[in-house]
Parts: C-alpha cells; sequence; structure tokens
C-alpha cells in the first residue's frame, strides 16, 4: 500500500474497515487533484481553467433516499418522518461493511478539513472518496486547515463515498440502488451509488443542524450572508434556487458564506469554506462574481460546451437545469477572510413564488416572521432534486426542511428569540413570478431586486409608506428608488385582478393547510399572523 501526501503518521485506516488499499492519496492540493482527475480520464478543463466533470446518474439530492439511523441517541430527538427516514444500526453496520469492502484494492483519496469557522464549534471532517473530484469538492467547500495542522489532525466525523457501491435495495434495507446515511452515535456519514457532491456537504449540514442547536444552542441555518462597510450583517434565507448564493454575491458588501452559518449573541459565522452556486443560464453581466470564480481550481457539474470548443454554454441543460460550479470560497474577491461577522440587521426570507402571489418585497413584524419561517413557502426548482422537471409549490420548514434532523419548531424557537427585543428587519422576498402565476407570467427581475434590496440594506425603506397585503396581511411599500412603484403591489401586475384574488386565496388555503402540523405548539401571535383566505376554492 501506498501513500502519497500529507498526514497525521497515527492515522490508519485498517482500524475503520479500509484495508489493502493499493494507493492512498491524503490532503493532496487542488493541482494534484485535477491532474489526477484528467489522467483517469474523469474530468476535462474548461477554456477559462476550472475542472468540468460529470456526476453519472445523480445530479440532484435525492432525499427519499437519505437515512439516519435510530438508536437510543437519536429515538427521542430526532423529528421522525417527512424527510428524517430512520434506518436500523444494524442495517447501517451491514453497509459500512459493504462500503468499506468495496474500497479494498482501489485508490482512495482522503482529504482532512473541517466546518465552522468559528474556532469555538469546529468541526473536523476527514473525507474519503473513490474520485479525486470528489475530493476536490470536498477541498473546495469545506474549510481547510493549514498545512502544519495536518500531522496531527483527528476527525470528530468521517464521510465515505463510494458512488460506484450499488446495493440491493429492499434486500439491504433501503429504497433502491443508492443511499446516504448519518450515525450520529458513531459519527459517520456513508454515500454510496451516488456521485452527487451535494450530498457531501448537505451530509455534514445536517450533521451541524442536529449538534449545534441540540448540545450548543446555536441556530443552524439554511442562508447565505453578507455584510456591510458599517459591519452591518444581513442574513439570506432560501431553499437552492431562490437565490442566495447570487444575492449575497455583492461587490460592495464582503461576504461571509453563500449556504449555511450558525448564529449565537452576536456572532454569524459561516459552516463551509466554499460556494457551491448554480451555472444555468450564468452571465457576466447577470452574475459577474460568480462568472470570475469559474476559474482554475473551481468544479464544473454536469454543464455543455459550445461545439467544437472547451467554452461553457451556460444555457445547456441536456443533462439537468441544476449545473453546478464549486469554489473556494476566495475565489470571490470581497469574501471576508475569516467567514465571521457580527449579529444581523435584516433578514431576508426568499421564496420562489411560482402563483405569482407575493409581493417582490414585504415588510414583517415578530409574528409574521415566525409564521413565514416555519412555513417556509417556496417552489423546487427543476433539477436541484431527482424527478423535479419544472418549479413545485411546496413548504419547506425554516427554508431548509430536507436537512434538519430535530422538530421545526426548535430551531423557530431560538429565530424567535433572537428577533424580540431587538431591532433586527425581517423581509419577505420573492424572486419567483409576477405578473401571472408559472408559465402566464413572468420571472422577477434580477436588477429590480438588487435595487430593492439595497433600499432595505440601507435603511430606505424606513421612511417610505406601507400598505397592507389584504389576504397575507403583510406590510407593502408603496415605493422603492430605482424600482416601478407598478410592480411593488403584485395585484397590480396582472391584467385579470379577479384572478389574481382567486390565486391568492388559493396560495392563502394552502398556507393555512400546511400550518395545520404546527397550530397546536404555536403561539398565538404566530396564529394571528396567519393569512385570512377568504373561501375555500
Amino acid at each position: 500500500m501506498n501513500v502519497v501526501g500529507f498526514k497525521n503518521p497515527k492515522a490508519n485506516l485498517e482500524t475503520i474497515g479500509i484495508k489493502n488499499t493499493r494507493t492512498q492519496y491524503w490532503n493532496l492540493n487542488a493541482e494534484e487533484l485535477i491532474e489526477e482527475t484528467i489522467k483517469r480520464g474523469q474530468g476535462v478543463l474548461s477554456d477559462t481553467g476550472a475542472l468540468a466533470i460529470d456526476t453519472g446518474e445523480f445530479t440532484g439530492r435525492s432525499p427519499k433516499d437519505k437515512f439516519i439511523v435510530k438508536d437510543d441517541n437519536t429515538k427521542d430527538s430526532v423529528d421522525w418522518g417527512g424527510f428524517n427516514n430512520s434506518i436500523s444500526a444494524e442495517t447501517f453496520d451491514k453497509l459500512y461493511d459493504k462500503v468499506t469492502a468495496y474500497l479494498q484494492g482501489n485508490d482512495i483519496f482522503v482529504r482532512d478539513c473541517y466546518a465552522c469557522a468559528d474556532d469555538t464549534y469546529r468541526l473536523n471532517v476527514r473525507v474519503i472518496t473513490e474520485a479525486p473530484w470528489a475530493n476536490l469538492f470536498a477541498y473546495n467547500m469545506f474549510l481547510r486547515p493549514e498545512k502544519s495542522e495536518l500531522s496531527a489532525m483527528e476527525p470528530d466525523w468521517l464521510v465515505l463515498q463510494a458512488p460506484g457501491l450499488l446495493c440491493m435495495g429492499a434486500e439491504d434495507g433501503i429504497r433502491q440502488h443508492n443511499f446516504s446515511i448519518l450515525n450520529f452515535t458513531k459519527k459517520i456519514a456513508i454515500i454510496g451509488g451516488s456521485a452527487y457532491t451535494g450530498e457531501i456537504k448537505k451530509g455534514i449540514f445536517t450533521v451541524l443542524n442536529y449538534v449545534l442547536p441540540h448540545e450548543k444552542k446555536v441556530l443552524a441555518m439554511h442562508c447565505s450572508a453578507n455584510v456591510g462597510k458599517d459591519g452591518d450583517v444581513a442574513l439570506f434565507f432560501g431553499l437552492s434556487g431562490t437565490g442566495k448564493t447570487t444575492l449575497s454575491a455583492d461587490p460592495n458588501r464582503p461576504l461571509i458564506g453563500d449556504d449555511e452559518h450558525g448564529w449565537i449573541g452576536n456572532s454569524v459565522f459561516n459552516f463551509e469554506g466554499g460556494c457551491y452556486a448554480k451555472t444555468i443560464d450564468l452571465s457576466a453581466e447577470k452574475e459577474p462574481d460568480i462568472y470570475k470564480a469559474i476559474r482554475h481550481g473551481a468544479i464544473l457539474e454536469n454543464i455543455g460546451f459550445h461545439e467544437g470548443t472547451r467554452t461553457v454554454d451556460f444555457a445547456y441543460k441536456n443533462k439537468t437545469e441544476n449545473t453546478r460550479v464549486s469554489y473556494p470560497i476566495h475565489y470571490i474577491e470581497n469574501a471576508l477572510k475569516k467567514s465571521v461577522g457580527g449579529g444581523p440587521k435584516n433578514i431576508f426570507f426568499l421564496t420562489y413564488d411560482a402563483f405569482g402571489v407575493l409581493p417582490p418585497i414585504s415588510r414583517l413584524n415578530v409574528g409574521q416572521a415566525m409564521y413565514f419561517f416555519l412555513s417556509g413557502f417556496t417552489s423546487k426548482v427543476a433539477g436541484t432534486e431527482a424527478g423535479v422537471t419544472e418549479p413545485q409549490t411546496t413548504f419547506s420548514t425554516c427554508f431548509g426542511a430536507p436537512f434538519l434532523p430535530l422538530h421545526p419548531t426548535k430551531y423557530a424557537s431560538l429565530l424567535g428569540e433572537k428577533l424580540r427585543n431587538s431591532d433586527i428587519r425581517v423581509w419577505l422576498l420573492n424572486t419567483g413570478y409576477t405578473a401571472g402565476p408559472y408559465g402566464v407570467g413572468k420571472r422577477m427581475s434580477l436588477p429590480n431586486t438588487r435595487a430593492i434590496i439595497t433600499e432595505a440594506l440601507s435603511g430606505a425603506l424606513d421612511k417610505v409608506e406601507y400598505e397592507t397585503h389584504p389576504v397575507f396581511g403583510v406590510s407593502m411599500p408603496k415605493t422603492c428608488a430605482n424600482v416601478p412603484a407598478s410592480i411593488l403591489n403584485p395585484r397590480n401586475t396582472w391584467a385579470d385582478k379577479a384572478a389574481y384574488d382567486a390565486k391568492a386565496n388559493e396560495l392563502a388555503l394552502a398556507f393555512n393547510k400546511n400550518f395545520e402540523k404546527f397550530a397546536a405548539k404555536a403561539e398565538e401571535e404566530i396564529l394571528n399572523a396567519a393569512p385570512k383566505a377568504l373561501h375555500a376554492v
């Protein structure tokens, strides 16, 4: 067995069941991993130097195949059902043995990295992959220890990824041939049958969503964050495709992070060391920071090239609309060197409203903020999950339901504690449709959305008149600099006002139906924030 790279001399993979490997590549740098990928015929370089790879069968997460081991430590703390599928410790052990047996006799790539930019909550992670480009993904996305740390680094969590291992579904105690499983007792994550790299990052995010609120009283958040010149932090909550990465990449506001953060006291800190952005229809004009980050060291997933060239065709969606780029956070020119900021001054809930009902921006009081946070209304965007080919209206609790092991009220309670007796402003931002529903209306203009955010962050929207939405009760500004006043009240954008009223009522009923599962534990202030549906449709 050969060892290449830098490792803790005490680290021995045989103790975790990985024996008789051919060559172990430990903590290779980005250039070395790119060379290994190209040498093995697993990727090519684009004309900007970014590495282009294909993730195979899976181009998005597979939530139905994500499991958590149900044992004495988790049986009473995990909110079972929905996205939290249980699996027995015995089944996990059998699948773990299959993964380690599969990796034997092969080359493997090992990465020591960590999550949480705040050293108080640092989580060391060892990621073992069978492909060099998957290890490069871990290098890009997690925080990178100094070279001097590697000789003594011990993992708090272990991640094993074996996409070439295809299991037998029910015979192996799972749904089909792929799986992603977390074992909170053994602190091990195993991924089999899928090469989609997002399973690695979202696995550790799910770990932090359990450990930090449950054990440390830190609010774990599916949001992006940036900071102004005066130290004012802004948070952008939202599911994939709603604009977290795009809207937080602001040349005038240093980036803290684009997807996963913790908040405790007057500190917001990034969980990650990189960004994972959608590239469908990307352009230098619309998203210059992300566009410039697509260079040597970045990984492009499932993209296409213009015929006869190595120039990326960002409109290419023959395989998926969930084309992606992964890059280290310092590829964003004005990213903070240490991804930690103060407490937030503004919070934006991003929703991709396929109904075309919600305003481009509205101000929420505390009760409404809690209601919309628990509701997490958005639309699933094509390609981010297997089988989703067009937007589907959904409610994703806390804007991150697939990654929340605890009961939603745990996260909502932590947020509520922070909002009460504070001057934090909370906004609902619709990045979806206007002038009609999906298929009739049009997508919100990105320049308008950016202008609205600028006005909110500057405090200018504190000084304008508001009107109340008759169904949702949110406060809509009547004016906003550099934005047509005609779009601020969504009803005005519809040619058929009766059709708008019916659609707004339909969406309100959907909100009310969804919230029934929270009503028994919700405070009166939250219940009073529910939309006022007029009649059944």
